[in-house]
Parts: C-alpha cells; structure tokens; sequence
C-alpha cells in the first residue's frame, strides 16, 4: 500500500502526479524541477514572447530545484539526509554538468552519506527549464 504526499510548500506538479509516494519506509519523489510554488517565473529563465528559452542561469535553477526537493521531502517526514538515490536530466550536459556538479557536492559535502546519482542528458523537459531531479528516499 502506497501514500500519496502533495506538499504546501512545493511547485504545483504540471501533471497528474502527487509530489511523492511513500511504501513502506521509502518515498519516491515525482520529478522535481526549479518552479516556485504561485509564481509564474521560473528562477534563472529568460523567456520570449512565444515561452523559449532565450536564457537561463543553471547555478540560480540547481538551488532552487534543490530547495524544492527540501521542500517535499520534510512535508513528507523525511528529510535531505535521508536521500539515497537521485536522477538528475540536464538539458544541456556539456554546458551545465560541471557547474551542478560543484553545487551539488556542495549540497553533500561527506562523501560517505552521498546519495547514489545518475546523470542524463535529455533533448527536453516538460516545461522551460534545464534540470530535473528524480529522488528516492528513506523515512
């Protein structure tokens, strides 16, 4: 039997999907992104008239994905420690991938309670963004 979790402090998902799941002692995050929740912005974006992408600044998006990750995983009773798996999907790997790295080893400076991580790079994301997390973690 599973648990749906909608967090208050999270971004509004942008489809049908709760923010999190928990079964048993584990939660499985939906993809988590850089939205605020009520704002309509996205940190670090710059978008024409027609929503592309003219700009984004990938340091301003890793934090606020972050956060957001923070956000669902205390709604949910857990919390950033507890993390023990994580998709990143970067749009643009060859771009972003050194400058999330070096935030993300800031987020979990002691290599003996880092998450598992995998990184991919994908052609595009639901909405104008450039970094998604998928994360698994214990409660």
């Amino acid at each position: 039997m599973s648990e749906k979790i909608i967090s208050e402090k999270a971004p509004d998902p942008v489809g049908a999907y709760p923010h999190a799941r928990r079964v048993g002692n584990l939660l499985f995050l939906s993809g988590v992104g850089p939205r605020r929740k009520g704002a309509k912005e996205i940190p670090g974006v710059t978008l024409d008239e027609h929503k592309n992408i003219l700009s984004y600044n990938i340091e301003e998006q890793c934090h606020s994905v972050f956060q957001n990750v923070k956000f669902i995983l205390e709604d949910s009773g857990s919390k950033w420690e507890n993390l023990i798996d994580i998709t990143v999907y970067l749009t643009n790997m060859k771009r972003d991938f050194a400058a999330f790295n070096k935030i993300y080893t800031a987020y979990f400076p002691d290599k003996t309670t880092q998450p598992c991580r995998t990184t991919v790079e994908v052609n595009a994301l639901p909405t104008p963004i450039a970094i998604e997390l998928k994360c698994i973690a214990t409660i």
